[in-house]
């Protein structure tokens, strides 16, 4: 039986990894959304993160690896995370709808269910939640104690008594034009300063 800190920490992040990992074939199994024989879009990053990327959508290369935050997204994320003194390793990104379908509105309730389940295992402090397609889909889930948060970039609002959210602009629809992008990038930057503020274990 686990008696330190550290052995129950590894107790829970052993957990998550199998959680997370039965998520996944639960995922590749899935036969509801009218994908064919494409693989789903799984997200990656660390099974307790502090931080949770959320967006509604697969691109194009997140559709080609299976892998969400994957490409010129993903990129410019990862080199904002460490101007902000945020280690990649403490985040973890996925998509509200996995299956790669042209109409996330086609993808079955089932779906979109399973990420609450992600946020169940993860247990982020913060979600980042990018898009007003995003927020909708967040607060259509009726978390356990969930506030409805509203599409108002860069402000923390409160989504449960233990996850902060922050909205900002969806980062695929940014990249291309100066102003979206300084919108972005103006309300992501206020993830730093939640990561600040954040108590030390």
């Amino acid at each position: 039986m686990p008696r330190t800190d550290d052995e129950i920490r590894e107790k829970y992040l052993e957990r998550a990894i199998r959680e997370l990992n039965r998520l996944t074939r639960d995922l590749q199994d899935c036969s509801d959304c009218p994908r064919g024989s494409v693989m789903p879009v799984l997200g990656s990053g660390h099974p307790q993160a502090d931080v949770m990327l959320l967006k509604q959508r697969a691109s194009t290369p997140e559709i080609e690896e299976g892998v969400a935050f994957y490409g010129r997204s993903g990129n410019a994320i990862t080199k904002s995370l460490k101007r902000m003194s945020i280690e990649p390793i403490v985040v973890y990104g996925t998509l509200c709808v996995k299956c790669p379908v042209v109409d996330p509105g086609d993808a079955s309730s089932e779906c979109r269910s399973r990420l609450a389940e992600e946020i169940s295992i993860v247990q982020p402090r913060c979600i980042v939640v990018m898009g007003a397609p995003a927020v909708e889909a967040l607060n259509s889930l009726q978390l356990p104690l969930a506030e409805q948060v509203k599409p108002i970039p860069g402000e923390i609002q409160k989504l449960t008594p233990t996850i902060d959210l922050v909205y900002t602009p969806d980062i695929d629809q940014s990249l291309d034009a100066e102003d979206a992008k300084r919108d972005f990038w103006r309300a992501f930057r206020v993830l730093g300063e939640w990561y600040e503020d954040l108590p030390p274990y």
